[in-house]
């Protein structure tokens, strides 16, 4: 039998670095996180080749002496651990420790000067061994330079990506950590090929809106709602604020959404289940919401120590803080509602063309010349029709149009307008105050009429329970029973009645009268997954059976609501955005899509040259 024998410390490291170090993003983070946690105000980072050549990053911090230089490259050695208590963390990382590990697999310069101080150190670290120290001159700070990451380990080099790929990686991570610290400045360039262009650069102390907004998107900022929310736990409060985009303004990836706890950005599954629920009924399964969620807790109520990279964690409390999460979104997006992001499309819009300047056929000014066209005179049959003019089809159009009598002086009290006719029999036009508005009838009532189901209880309605006749036995695994069990009575007050039915069985006796079809199997297992994802039982199954319950009543608002095709007066049409202008949601449909849209009369003004 082989011997048991202590690894050498440099192996160590390199294990180490493995954990942590899996590309020039994964260590740019810890760099960056150490410069965040040294009390800077500004962060300069500069990437070579998308950080796979060099990388530096420069920071203004409290800077580290020559001893202290010596002591982080130990392995777990920290500053930021003052006593043993490691649950109560605060920071985000630990000073010291994710340095041995660069140091093993790359070449590592670092220059610190300690404020006060007239003189700054140097220590040069090659794949493990000090290669070289001395004075540095350099403002009061650290500045760490990465060079020829895993040059010596060609294993681990050649899983790396091209520049291009790498530099993404680390554009992604200085965002999310720009976006948690408005406090500091930030600046990222990447070099190649002797081109150097500057990627990101924000200010200090920049609102938090203006900051998110420049680094996802800019039009966010006027798409979006912000989040403000506080609720009181046994060891303090737990806070959520951020700003969250407006149903309409989606994307089909969940890449544009950044969640913070404590600071610190993770990508944490709960966080994300708790998004999705929030915009359920807001949004197509295929769309994603765009947002910013900075979640602020008593550090006894997470766990940060759960990945070695602290990108995911634990919480104490999940299903509440979940839930807490979902009536935050939903409240903030209920002051937002009424608005819709979906402004007219570019693309649609280049189509309206002025009508292009035509000679005059000859045929045509014989016609016209020597006639008196002061006296009204009966249009002739029997004339031609010029080449140019279009040949009737015989099919009329279906618009209607209204007399347009001039806009009450109280319109200003409505953000919709008034009605002035329909379209296709789908799209009401409306005349507000200072634009044109377009509304398609049907998706406005869908979103009403659920509103409605909703204030009437119908939620309750569809929660009740349908006995079966003959009860469903679904076999799942005994953990699963476990957990169904132990929330049975949660499930209960949604009208899901459940029973344990041996070691790996369940019982169901009664399902929601409103998905009483359902594949109760199915229905289950689902339920008994969310519950081990999210970790209360009682909550989570009920949480997720609530969220299906929201699912079934947005379809029966769709079967109720009126249909595109459906001639409306003029009194259904002004009652129609009345409702919208004093319903929750109405800025979207049950799927997500916008219910109208505006051109702002300048732009109806620029379509005909007047501006």
């Amino acid at each position: 039998m082989p011997q048991i024998r202590r690894l050498p410390d440099d192996l160590v490291n390199r294990i180490a670095a493995g954990e942590v170090v899996e590309r020039p993003a994964s260590a740019l983070k810890e760099l960056v996180e150490n410069a965040i946690d040294a009390g800077s105000t500004r962060i300069a980072i500069a990437l070579t080749d998308g950080g796979l050549t060099r990388f530096e990053v420069t920071d203004d911090g409290c800077g580290m002496s020559r001893d202290d230089m010596a002591i982080a490259l130990e392995r777990h050695a920290t500053s930021k651990l003052p006593d043993d208590a490691i649950e109560m963390v605060s920071t985000l990382g630990f000073r010291g420790e994710a340095l041995p590990s660069i140091a093993s697999v790359a070449r590592v310069t670092i220059e610190s000067r300690v404020r006060g101080e007239a003189d700054g150190w140097r220590m040069v670290v090659d794949h493990g061994d000090v290669v070289d120290e001395g004075p540095a001159a350099l403002p009061p700070g650290t500045r760490v330079r990465v060079e020829n990451l895993f040059a010596k380990i060609p294993a681990r080099r050649k899983f790396l990506r091209t520049p291009r790929s790498e530099y993404i990686a680390c554009l992604d991570i200085v965002r999310r950590l720009a976006m948690a610290r408005p406090e500091i400045a930030f600046a990222l360039e990447n070099g190649a090929e002797g081109k150097t262009r500057k990627a990101l650069t924000t200010q200090v102390d920049e609102p938090l809106a203006v900051r998110v907004s420049q680094i996802i998107a800019r039009e966010l900022k006027d798409n979006a709602v912000a989040i403000e929310l506080a609720r009181e736990t046994p060891h303090g409060a737990m806070r959520l604020t951020g700003i969250a985009g407006l149903p309409t303004y989606n994307r089909g990836v969940a890449d544009h959404q950044y969640l913070f706890v404590n600071g610190r950005p993770v990508k944490d599954r709960l966080l994300t289940g708790a998004v999705r629920g929030a915009y359920s009924d807001m949004l197509a399964r295929d769309r994603h919401a765009v947002l910013a969620l900075f979640l602020d807790l008593p550090p006894q109520d997470v766990d940060v120590n759960v990945h070695p990279a602290k990108t995911e964690v634990r919480f104490r409390d999940a299903s509440g803080v979940r839930g807490f999460i979902v009536s935050g979104l939903r409240q903030a997006l209920a002051t937002g509602d009424r608005r819709s992001a979906q402004g007219p499309d570019r693309k649609a819009m280049d189509r309206w063309q002025q009508e292009p300047a035509r000679e005059e056929p000859a045929a045509m000014r014989s016609i016209f010349e020597g006639r008196d066209w002061t006296a009204a005179e009966p249009s002739r049959v029997s004339e031609p029709r010029p080449a140019w003019m279009p040949q009737s089809s015989g099919a009329l159009p279906t618009g209607r149009a209204e007399e347009a009598a001039p806009i009450p002086e109280d319109a200003q009290e409505f953000p919709l307008g008034i009605a002035r006719g329909q379209v296709a029999n789908t799209y009401i036009v409306a005349e507000s105050a200072d634009g044109l508005v377009l509304v398609d009838q049907h998706a406005a009532h869908e979103r009403l009429v659920l509103e409605r189901l909703r204030a009437a209880g119908a939620g309750e309605a569809v929660a009740r329970s349908q006995a079966l006749l003959v009860p469903d036995v679904v076999e799942l695994d005994e953990a699963d029973c476990d957990r169904l069990e132990d929330a049975a009575e949660g499930l209960a007050r949604f009208g899901l009645t459940v029973e344990r039915f041996g070691p790996g069985a369940m019982l169901v006796r009664a399902v929601p009268s409103a998905i009483a079809k359902a594949d109760s199997g199915k229905l289950l297992q689902d339920l008994a997954d969310d519950i081990a994802k999210h970790g209360k039982q009682e909550d989570s199954g009920s949480l997720l059976l609530a969220e299906r319950l929201e699912y079934v009543l947005a379809t029966m608002a769709c079967h109720g609501s009126v249909r595109a095709g459906r001639v409306l007066s003029v009194a259904e049409m002004n009652a129609l955005l009345r409702e919208m202008e004093a319903t929750p949601r109405s800025g979207q449909c049950n799927h997500g899509r916008p219910t109208w849209v505006k051109l702002d009369m300048e732009d109806v003004e620029k379509l005909f040259g007047r501006h």
